[in-house]
């Protein structure tokens, strides 16, 4: 019976690399995975520190247990170009930074012990896919993910192939491929057993067949009384595998829904019914350690992207994402567009082949997932290449023909080869270039961008994002029209049934290369900054959910009459779900409902307080005095929620909120804290540039340095656990706020 177990503690990692030194233990930093080799400065850095070569070493001692099996280990991921070596040997090696990698350990241990080493070449090779041109986000360097020893008889189940059909009968049909792996190619006979269960382990149907090496194929039909796998109810079931034959047993499963997803000319339709996508783009970068952060901090961002922003999709840009954060996906309903590593740069034949090879990685390794509804085939941005483009589109489809596919370009009528064209369109501030420009545009017309006479399957995949850089500290107007952008892409997908939907540039900040960004090594593109706190146009996004779930009032100011460029505080943008929304300032009392007249197609339009409401000498005009205000939210002529905001902003306490209680000690795990400077309303102090200090008693260390400074009014950083088990008190305190204490539990 096979048996996977986490292959993370005691490593050592150093710098550099000889391949004359891979037999010998060398020393080192102990390390565990998943590890940064390098952690950067949270901006204003050399990105070339980290594009060089890494050693890491672990000494894996012979266990009687492993006589007569299979043993690997299994890499979820590392970046980029690695090698694995033990005792000195090269035994496997792998280019792409994204997917997952197995090192054969069978016939090659010896008793006692054995060295494994790996090389890590954080270069850009450009040999290797996304490098060869300019890349706008940060790849880093090291074994940021999992890595896992498995155990096996010698005969096992390599993959789990479910495929589900029927789905939107009563009578339900599910096909499961099972993958026999025979590294040694031995003779056998044996039989597997299918089982699928729901998620509480009740048997729904079984079946046999023999095998003799071949890969096996049980089909079930009218499964009945099951549930579909939906936004709202994501369902999940499970298919287990068993096999026995007379080289050992095995066991495997696969999660799975029944859903379909189909992306038409008149929309996406998710089971049967027309669905507005609405979401953002992903990186999978936090401030630091770039891409190594475990479970917790993957399943996390999945959570803000469906519970905080309230979106329905995520885009994994520009590559496939953590397992973790996938299979949180299927849990909570998130759908996911996943696409190949890429970005504009197109490299030679082989560069080429190894893309290719991209496509089946990732589809192999993700084909199981509900969430994912369409495969990203083409490299990112990219200029046409028709054989290229053709072959992924073709493995994609022979591997996985209950998925479409897409191909992600901002280049207009450029070749359709995949089933969706998806657009990254930035018409939207193109009236701002020199030359004779249309007017304000926020999306173009599809047959526009397509170049084709009829409309096709259709979908935004970026807008916004680099066209209008927005930081959490920026002045007010400039936050402002930031949010009017956003509004103004969403009203148009919503108001187009031809657009399958829209998935906005970013989800948060990131880290880049010197060539993009703000010059500081970060683009500030994000709803949200590095540290997930959002930006006001996080709000667009909330606020179009139902009230039900929940209600959203965010008024887009501070509330300060000298920080618009006019002064005042008009036009005020109150992005909510309310059907109205009161403002009371002195003695004025204003009541209006969502401006349906600008934004007639959002679900929820914002309420906008303008000079359409109030006349010259209201609200504050210079000369009277500044007054606090205070915004009331109604929904059926009852008040649902309110918010005072001060004119005299004062320091007052400073908010430290922890996304959990609980640090999992055997694990690499975080927990994310978020600090806030509030004034004496509980509103963010915009302009408050302190610095704060972290302490931390127990075992639990902070990722990033002890000290940080607002941004915003915020900042935030990560806690990890550092093996041991007990309390944690953490301690943060600034000169200008009564030091704030938080417990959790490392267990």
């Amino acid at each position: 019976m096979r048996s996977v177990v986490a292959f993370n503690q005691c490593w050592t990692f150093r710098e550099g690399f000889s391949r004359a030194n891979a037999g010998r233990l060398q020393e080192g930093q102990p390390v565990t995975l998943p590890h940064s080799a390098i952690e950067l400065p949270f901006n204003y850095f050399d990105e070339k520190s980290y594009q060089r070569a890494f050693t890491y070493q672990k000494t894996i001692v012979w266990d009687e247990a492993y006589t007569g099996r299979e043993i690997s280990l299994v890499f979820d991921a590392a970046m980029a170009d690695a090698a694995v070596y033990l005792n000195g040997e090269e035994i496997v090696a792998h280019k792409d930074g994204y997917t997952p990698f197995v090192a054969r350990l069978t016939g090659r241990l010896r008793e006692g012990e054995n060295l494994i080493t790996v090389k890590i070449d954080g270069s850009e090779n450009p040999e290797i896919p996304p490098f060869g041109g300019r890349i706008d986000y940060l790849t880093y360097a090291g074994i940021y993910r999992d890595v896992w020893l498995k155990l096996t008889d010698p005969v096992f189940i390599d993959n789990i192939k479910v495929e589900t059909a029927d789905v939107l009968s009563d009578g339900k049909s599910a096909t499961v491929r099972c993958d026999i792996n025979n590294p040694q190619s031995l003779a056998f006979n044996g039989h597997v057993k299918v089982t699928l269960r729901s998620v509480d382990g009740k048997e729904i149907a079984s079946g046999e067949a023999a095998t003799s090496g071949e890969s096996v194929t049980l089909s079930f039909d009218g499964l009945s009384g099951l549930s579909l796998w939906d936004l709202d109810n994501p369902v999940l079931y499970s298919a287990e595998v068993e096999l026995a034959s007379d080289r050992g047993t095995d066991r495997h499963a696969a999660t799975f829904g029944f859903r379909t997803a189909s992306f038409t000319a008149e929309g996406f339709l998710l089971n049967g019914k027309v669905l507005k996508l609405l979401g953002l783009n992903r990186h999978q970068a936090f401030p630091y350690v770039g891409y190594a952060m475990g479970r917790s901090a993957q399943e996390r961002d999945a959570e803000l992207m469906k519970h905080t922003l309230k979106c329905n999709i995520v885009r994994t840009s520009h590559y496939p994402q953590s397992k973790w954060f996938l299979d949180h996906c299927d849990r909570i309903g998130l759908l996911v567009f996943e696409e190949i590593p890429g970005w504009q740069h197109i490299g030679d034949e082989e560069w080429q082949q190894e893309s290719i090879r991209n496509v089946r990685r990732m589809i192999e390794r993700d084909w199981n997932h509900p969430s994912i509804v369409i495969w990203g085939v083409r490299i990112n941005e990219s200029q046409d290449s028709h054989e290229f483009y053709a072959e992924t589109n073709r493995l994609a489809r022979e591997l996985d023909p209950t998925r479409q596919t897409g191909g992600v370009r901002y280049i207009t009528e450029s070749e359709l080869l995949e089933d969706v064209y998806t657009m990254n369109d930035f018409i939207l501030g193109n009236e701002e270039l020199p030359g004779a420009n249309r007017p304000r545009t926020p999306l173009r017309p599809q047959q526009e961008n397509t170049g084709l006479a009829k409309d096709v399957p259709y979908l935004i995949t970026e807008f916004g994002g680099h066209m209008y850089p927005t930081k959490i500290y920026d002045q007010e107007q400039r936050q402002t029209e930031h949010v009017r952008r956003h509004l103004e892409v969403l009203n148009a997908a919503y108001g187009d049934p031809s657009i399958s939907g829209a998935i906005g540039w970013c989800m948060f900040d990131y880290n880049t290369h010197s060539d993009f960004g703000s010059g500081d090594r970060i683009c500030y593109h994000g709803v949200m900054d590095m540290f997930r706190e959002p930006k006001f146009a996080a709000y667009v996004y909330a606020s179009q959910c139902g009230p039900s779930e929940e209600v959203v009032m965010k008024p887009v100011t501070i509330w300060a009459r000298g920080e618009r460029n006019i002064g005042g505080a008009l036009p005020l943008i109150v992005l909510t779900n309310c059907e109205e929304i009161e403002l009371r300032y002195g003695s004025l009392t204003k009541r209006l409902t969502p401006d349906r007249e600008t934004f007639p197609h959002l679900p929820h339009a914002p309420v906008v307080f303008d000079h359409r409401s109030f006349t010259p000498d209201e609200l504050g005009v210079w000369g009277m005095e500044w007054e606090d205000v205070h915004f009331t939210g109604y929904i059926g002529g009852r008040p649902v929620v309110e918010q005072h905001m001060v004119a005299n902003p004062l320091p007052t306490s400073l908010q430290v909120d922890a996304d959990a209680d609980t640090l999992s000690a055997g694990e690499r795990d975080t927990v994310r804290i978020i600090v806030r400077a509030l004034d004496q309303a509980g509103s963010r102090l915009a302009f408050i540039n302190e610095a704060i200090t972290i302490k931390v008693n127990g075992p639990a260390k902070v990722i990033g340095p002890a000290t940080a400074a607002f941004q915003g009014g915020t900042t935030g950083f990560w806690l990890q656990a550092t093996g041991e088990v007990g309390a944690v008190e953490l301690e943060v305190s600034s000169p200008r706020f009564a030091s704030q204490r938080v417990h959790l539990i490392a267990k």
